[in-house]
């Protein structure tokens, strides 16, 4: 019997590195996540409540989902495939079979609240951020998450992410973003609210240097800025 060894795991994404060693393994393909669009046919393919392999069937719902009150991830897919206890650390396939997400049942369940099925919608890790996810915890055994250092108004009715506040000897201060200036895209994605910056910084790695476009509240004075991503 060959048993699993545990490379790491990222409790922030509900994520984790397995290693068994058995020669040629096979291995799913993975497909890009950034390009999935709403409405594209999506699979969930795990083992619900311990009967058995399934596939549920269903559509891409919605992209960048954030909000769901269980960690503070906030980029999953959602899909109305049912994803139930089991399907978690499955596979989110496209048609081509390719792996475009990974189903998290924290997220299906809102955090594992007393709830046991599926409540119609589930949530999926894009293949993208677990990837990297991956990589990160093969190299090290941990992972860290990207960050500039500035908190957002999440409660804003306008467009983009308004900066509340800006942590000292951070990311963002270096870049010379303030209080008050408003992001409105992050390289060429638009940024329509503050925790759509949050899921544009995590969709990228630590380091990674991103041109943010920056007007003031009333989309005024708009210029560019170049951050680079701290470690959190």
């Amino acid at each position: 019997e060959t048993l699993a060894r545990v490379i790491g795991s990222d409790p922030e994404t509900d994520l984790a590195v397995l290693k068994i060693d058995l020669p040629n393994l096979p291995a799913i393909t993975l497909g890009r996540s950034d390009n999935i669009r709403i409405g594209d046919v999506s699979l969930a393919i795990g083992n619900p409540f311990g009967v058995g392999q399934t596939v549920t069937s269903g559509i891409v719902s919605a992209l960048g989902r954030s909000q769901l009150g269980i960690n503070t991830f906030e980029n999953f897919i959602q899909t109305d495939a049912a994803i139930n206890p089991g399907n978690s650390g499955g596979a989110l396939v496209n048609m081509e079979g390719k792996l475009v997400g990974i189903p998290s049942v924290i997220a299906s369940l809102g955090g594992g609240q007393g709830q046991s099925g599926s409540i119609g919608l589930g949530f999926a890790i894009p293949s993208n951020q677990a990837q990297r996810i991956a990589q990160d915890l093969i190299e090290t055994g941990k992972t860290s998450h990207p960050i500039i250092g500035a908190k957002v108004n999440t409660g804003s009715d306008i467009f983009g992410a308004e900066i509340a506040d800006v942590d000292s000897g951070s990311p963002a201060e270096e870049a010379g973003l303030k209080k008050g200036d408003v992001v409105t895209r992050v390289d060429d994605r638009p940024v329509e609210s503050g925790v759509g910056l949050i899921a544009a910084i995590r969709s990228h790695k630590v380091g990674d240097t991103v041109e943010m476009t920056v007007t003031d509240s009333n989309g005024r004075n708009e210029h560019t800025v170049s951050v680079t991503l701290g470690a959190e």
